[in-house]
């Protein structure tokens, strides 16, 4: 039985994972080979709030200023960064970037959608851009609720490429 590493998997390199390599060791993956085809992300997440909270959001009262646009110039901003924030994640030329923030009771729901034609795919970037516009957020309003809550960031869609398409059940 091979060693195990510290969630107790077996410690050996695994064709899934492709960001090893057979010695183990992390490596960013040669895409180089790969055809550019279009491909389309979109993920989504959500932050709950006190209701008095998402009604000065939504009153434009908050003392920083215009929290919903800041949040979605904040997870455009970060879907263009995203090489920069995970270690082994290339650096892509986006060609579209859409961050929806939408109000609902006690929370506001995120949604991101990414596209790009390459030779790999814009998860990352989609799940960093709702993650970014959530911490937003929150930074901007946490001088008046401490207790808001991030949840649920996760991928729905995905399509292009040689995996094909993904969607959430």
């Amino acid at each position: 039985m091979p060693p195990k590493n510290c969630w107790g998997w077996p410690n050996v390199p695994s064709p899934a994972l492709t960001h090893l390599d057979a010695a183990g060791h992390a490596h960013m993956v040669d895409v180089s080979a790969k055809a550019a085809t279009h491909r389309k992300a979109v993920a989504t997440g959500a932050i709950i709030m006190q209701p008095q909270t998402l009604e000065m959001i939504l009153s434009g009262a908050a003392p920083k200023g215009d929290v919903l646009a800041t949040a979605r110039i904040a997870g455009i901003m970060a879907a263009k960064k995203t090489a920069d924030i995970i270690p082994l994640c290339h650096p892509l030329s986006l060609s579209s970037v859409t961050v929806d923030l939408a109000p609902n009771d006690n929370r506001i729901e995120i949604t991101a959608t990414v596209t790009t034609t390459g030779a790999t795919g814009v998860e990352m970037e989609a799940l960093t851009a709702v993650s970014a516009a959530a911490l937003t957020l929150y930074d901007m309003c946490k001088a008046v609720d401490r207790g808001m809550q991030i949840e649920n960031i996760k991928l729905l869609h995905k399509s292009g490429g040689r995996s094909g398409d993904y969607n959430a059940a």
